[in-house]
């Protein structure tokens, strides 16, 4: 799938370009309930904040059918570099796709996401992902 978009990334690359690329945007693509209760990216150092817009919509588990509409309303103009981010990487390789379909060409997915692939014992938060990783994020 990754030929559908711009490519993956290392959640610190993310950061690079975030730190680096004044207008690049940072997308978390999880639900509200994940935001709320897991916790989100913080970017407060990098004087941004993260653009928080649901792909599967929850409760219910639907699409959001206003995916695009809504995350070209937060990004405004231009073809800034967009950083996808879900809980393990996978929501956002099609979130990235989608932008890319809408005209954006430089759409990312972040790899392991924010909670990185499960442990041994089944669990997630140990072993890759955005907070592994250092960054960071605080809980609702």
């Amino acid at each position: 799938m990754s030929g559908a978009y711009a490519g993956d990334i290392a959640p610190k690359d993310a950061w690079k370009i975030l730190e680096d690329e004044k207008d690049s945007v940072l997308i978390d693509v999880r639900t509200a309930a994940e935001w709320q209760f897991v916790g989100v990216p913080v970017l407060d150092g990098l004087g941004k904040q993260t653009v928080l817009v649901e792909w599967i919509r929850f409760p219910g588990g639907v699409s959001n059918a206003e995916f695009v509409e809504q995350v070209k309303g937060a990004v405004g103009g231009g073809d800034p570099a967009l950083l996808f981010l879900c809980r393990s990487g996978q929501r956002s390789q099609g979130a990235a796709a989608a932008l890319t379909q809408a005209g954006f060409s430089r759409c990312f997915n972040i790899l392991e996401g924010f909670e990185g692939d499960k442990d041994g014992e089944g669990h997630r938060g140990r072993v890759g992902g955005w907070k592994v990783a250092g960054l960071p994020w605080a809980q609702g």
